[in-house]
């Protein structure tokens, strides 16, 4: 079971409506929109990601990582290390 089975529907409902930012930057660029315009819808659909991804960061760390960091061993190391890993790629972007 994923952390984020509880949710899974709010995260589709995000995601689709991050998809539907995407479609609606296309059509800004096929009709020749200003420039920033664009960059405005841009930035909220790249806000939107964002949002969704540390939503989704939440769940594993209060599910998978905390699941593991009880049982201990190898496998609490590689889920802590793997976690720190997708915070330090969230940050970078």
């Amino acid at each position: 079971m994923v952390g984020y089975s509880g949710t899974k529907q709010d995260h589709l409902r995000r995601l689709r409506r991050v998809e539907g930012q995407a479609r609606g930057l296309q059509r800004m660029v096929e009709d020749d929109k200003y420039c920033i315009d664009i960059l405005t819808q841009v930035s909220a659909a790249t806000s939107a990601l964002q949002s969704f991804a540390l939503s989704l960061l939440e769940e594993h760390l209060a599910h998978c990582v905390a699941e593991a960091t009880v049982k201990g061993g190898p496998e609490a190391q590689a889920k802590i290390k793997e976690a720190t890993d997708a915070i330090a790629r969230l940050v970078r972007s």
